[in-house]
């Protein structure tokens, strides 16, 4: 299933000229339920300072995001979604969402809820294993 999902998600970031790494930022982006700034994406992306101004240039050039400045603290730039760039990715993205529907329509919500404390309990135990653990 990863493997399917990075396979849509670099076809998305060929198609638009960006790295894989740049479709994580926007998601991240996209889903945070505070302003993002560069510094808390460095931080979730786990990325160099460097990395992540390269990663957001591409995606401002590209027309995905918006950089804007704090009123109170110009020093504090938020990064937003651009609308137009939003309805590009559901775009692409919808068959991935028909096939999650098609797939979880086949189980009950019993099993759904199994399968998803399942899922939980594996990102919970992979974020626990660090680079190299063995």
């Amino acid at each position: 299933m990863n493997g399917e999902i990075n396979r849509l998600v670099h076809g998305f970031a060929a198609e638009h000229g960006l790295h894989p790494t740049d479709i994580q930022a926007l998601a991240a982006i996209m889903d945070t339920d505070e302003p993002m700034t560069p510094g808390r994406l460095r931080q979730h992306l786990g990325l160099t300072s460097g990395a992540v101004t390269a990663c957001v240039d591409r995606l401002e050039r590209a027309g995905h995001i918006r950089r804007v400045r704090e009123s109170a603290d110009r020093r504090v730039v938020h990064l937003h979604y651009a609308p137009d760039a939003r309805s590009a990715a559901r775009s692409y993205f919808r068959p991935l969402a028909a096939a999650t529907e098609a797939a979880r329509a086949q189980f009950s919500e019993a099993e759904l809820a199994v399968v998803l404390r399942f899922l939980t309990a594996m990102n919970e135990e992979l974020g626990t294993v660090g680079p190299g653990a063995r």
